[in-house]
């Protein structure tokens, strides 16, 4: 492989050849190897253009590897979430670059406005006048050598070209423009259905439930966030029903960090639960996919939100513990903190289940709502149980530290609730 051009190798073959061994070194896990790949890779001493072949591959790998995770079901976002987490902040940047050159071959009339809302949000964009140049480029932003560069897109290579299959919630770019959920679901591009200005208000109460010292305050603007988010569901789900609306559930993906993830995806599931979705956990992928209709989804990614600012806060407030003899409990106050505060907060959002029901149904002109609700949550089982035919229900780790437990469950009693409906699901993990 080492003289592989001398043998009567073009130089873009030559380089592919080098990659493709990367590629494998790196599979095996032999570090040695990938590092004298990558100095081959780096330099040719006496063969011309061997700088720009070297890019040229590099950048058609990685322009390959963004389209397969397209195919495979993965949105801008989840790609970039899921480098941070496996790699660096400088590889999250190096995939935004790729995913941003990448979706220039597409017609804006084939991609998603979700896709498009993703694109903006992570500012994917391209910086650089001439893709030749980029390389170049990106080590001038990076203040990096080249062998880092190609270190940085092989690791990424590798990485893109792994990634594992997943359902599709959106319509990959290159599609008719399409705003369709799940598995033949209703047009439900972004927040299509939520009213923005119920948006805005709920937004506002819970930033200022996040922000106040006072725990009544913050009960009071958070049961106000409630009741706007309760009976702007329960009235778009009325309207549909009497407009003939046979449209279905919509999804998308909430981020669920490191550390102690298991406890926060125990509460966004308990969260999604409250407000008729369901959360799939994706464990070693670093998110959850929720399904659900788009007013009730709104609701979980705000609601999921603000608990997990809140319980942070709480959580970090209590200090570092240490046991009588001096050895840190922290971890395990935190972990037993978290649940107990999952656990706590499906208990308040059981209490005020009955209570939204009620009101919604006293004010609802005699209306029956059961018949609507229900066909709601079919309909969201029915999607979960198409995406994810073979889902295994998983339970929460247990805890031991009762102080932490006890913590957790009164930071709970003073959380700002957005939550609606009973918690009827189990802790769903994938």
């Amino acid at each position: 492989m080492r003289d592989a051009w001398r043998r009567g190798r073009s130089p873009s073959l030559a380089a592919a050849e080098l990659a493709s061994g990367a590629m494998r070194s790196l599979a095996n896990g032999d570090g040695p190897a990938f590092g004298r790949f990558v100095e081959q890779l780096t330099e040719r001493p006496g063969m011309p253009g061997w700088t720009t072949m070297v890019d040229r591959c590099l950048a058609e790998r990685l322009r390959q590897g963004v389209t397969t995770a397209w195919q495979r079901g993965w949105l801008p976002a989840d790609v970039v979430r899921f480098v941070s987490r496996r790699r660096t902040a400088r590889h999250a940047r190096l995939v935004k670059d790729a995913i941003a050159g990448e979706m220039r071959v597409y017609s804006p009339a084939t991609v998603d406005d979700r896709w498009r809302d993703q694109l903006t949000a992570l500012k994917a964009e391209v910086w650089w006048t001439d893709d030749d140049a980029h390389p170049a480029r990106w080590c001038d932003r990076e203040t990096a050598e080249r062998p880092v560069y190609i270190t940085c897109a092989l690791e990424l290579i590798h990485l893109l070209e792994a990634l594992p299959k997943l359902p599709a919630i959106t319509p990959p770019p290159g599609t008719a423009s399409s705003t369709a959920g799940p598995r033949g679901a209703a047009p439900a591009a972004g927040w299509a259905g939520v009213d923005q200005r119920t948006l805005g208000r709920v937004r506002a109460l819970l930033a200022k439930a996040e922000s106040t010292e006072f725990p009544e305050e913050a009960e009071a603007l958070s049961t106000r966030a409630q009741q706007l988010m309760a009976r702007h569901s329960i009235d778009h789900a009325l309207l549909a029903a009497e407009a003939g609306d046979t449209g279905g559930p919509d999804g998308r993906r909430i981020a669920v960090d490191s550390p102690y993830d298991a406890p926060k995806a125990v509460l966004l599931t308990v969260v999604a639960d409250a407000n008729r979705c369901r959360a799939v956990w994706h464990r070693e992928l670093g998110f959850s996919t929720v399904l659900g209709f788009p007013a009730d989804l709104a609701a979980v990614e705000m609601l999921f939100t603000s608990l997990l600012v809140q319980a942070t806060s709480a959580m970090v407030h209590a200090g570092p513990k240490r046991d009588t003899r001096g050895r840190s409990r922290t971890r395990s106050f935190r972990h037993a903190f978290l649940n107990a505060y999952a656990a706590r907060i499906g208990e308040r959002l059981r209490e005020a289940a009955g209570e939204a029901a009620d009101s919604a149904a006293a004010s609802a002109g005699g209306k029956d709502l059961l018949p609507v609700l229900a066909a709601r949550d079919r309909a969201v089982d029915q999607a979960v149980d198409t995406m994810f035919p073979n889902l295994a229900k998983g339970r929460a780790g247990s805890v031991s530290n009762h102080e932490g437990w006890v913590a957790g469950r009164a930071a709970a009693d003073l959380a700002s609730l957005n939550g609606r409906s009973e918690v009827t699901g189990a802790f769903r993990g994938s």
